[in-house]
């Protein structure tokens, strides 16, 4: 008899526990806007598809939008909003300034979205949906984009400045920064697969060039041209010098040559704990498809604005 007292009031007090907990719904699979935008999904795969037969370095950009905007305080559109009186925004941090790009597309998908379903489809759920279209158009794996993000209100420089990885940190402080957002090393490494695509400016590599001894010297040398030691800040070259517009496994193959362009790149695979991962992803190309695309699907769930938190923005740039 006592013993179902103390059950019942076990039982009484796990219900109040759970209902005095705010509410957060979760994230919904693939089919979040079937009824609300049926049209949503396809409209945005043929927007991306232009955009990167346009330009096939569109789709690194707009792949590193959605990681840049996830890593700063949670898969929430904070990236794109514009500075107010009220805050200063993603844009400029030092990380993203003359750098991050793709904002045009967006805003082009945005507009399309509202005509279809006004007040529906968030920013924070088009980037997720275009990063995933955009590696698929150059070649990687699909996976299924779990839906139903809302968007910010505000957003922040300092966090911007202080949560994305540069390119000079070491191997150690990479596994830390993405430690920090719940990664293992190993899905680190698989993310930063991501390198197989897209450019970089001359400011994020110099140093590697002319003081660094894990690089190749006839790499070194092929790129000292577009990278002098003074000027040409903005001078672009391949991530992946192999096949910088195709989403393959080249940027571990790379790696194994000392061909790294960034040192955060290099580092990857110089003598520590990760040499045996970028190792296998140099020969093992489907496993690292795979590995991206699940560590994809866990970046897309970081943090994000669910139920009535935050709010489906009209324009991507602006709060409603």
């Amino acid at each position: 008899m006592a013993s179902n007292t103390a059950l019942k009031i076990c039982f009484v007090f796990f219900v109040c526990l759970i209902a005095s907990r705010p509410a957060l719904a979760q994230l919904s699979n693939q089919n979040y806007y079937a009824t609300r935008c049926p049209k949503a999904l396809d409209t945005i795969k043929s927007a991306v598809k232009s955009a990167v037969a346009k330009e096939a370095r569109m789709g690194a950009s707009l792949l590193r939008l959605h990681f840049h905007d996830c890593f700063v305080n949670g898969c929430d559109a904070s990236i794109l909003l514009d500075d107010t009186a009220n805050f200063t925004g993603e844009k400029t941090a030092f990380p993203n300034v003359n750098s991050t790009r793709g904002f045009d597309v967006i805003d082009t998908i945005k507009s399309k979205m509202e005509k279809l379903c006004p007040g529906v489809v968030s920013c924070a759920d088009i980037l997720a949906v275009v990063a995933r279209d955009s590696v698929v158009k150059l070649g990687g794996r699909s996976w299924q984009v779990q839906l139903g993000r809302r968007d910010s209100t505000t957003a922040s420089l300092n966090a911007a400045n202080t949560n994305l990885p540069a390119p000079t940190l070491n191997l150690s402080a990479l596994i830390t920064s993405f430690s920090n957002k719940g990664f293992t090393a190993k899905e680190m490494v698989a993310l930063s697969g991501s390198h197989t695509i897209g450019q970089a400016r001359c400011v994020t590599f110099r140093n590697r060039l002319y003081n660094e001894n894990d690089i190749s010297s006839s790499f070194a040398t092929s790129l000292k041209a577009q990278c002098p030691s003074s000027g040409g800040d903005n001078n672009l070259s391949p991530l992946d010098i192999t096949s910088p517009t195709s989403f393959d496994s080249a940027y571990f193959s790379n790696l194994v040559s000392q061909k790294g362009l960034l040192h955060s790149d290099q580092q990857l695979f110089s003598g520590g704990s990760t040499n045996a991962q970028v190792t296998t992803y140099s020969k093992n190309l489907d496993l690292f498809k795979n590995d991206f695309a699940k560590a994809m699907v866990k970046m897309g769930g970081l943090s994000p604005l669910t139920g009535s938190a935050g709010q489906i923005r009209t324009n991507c740039k602006r709060v409603n």
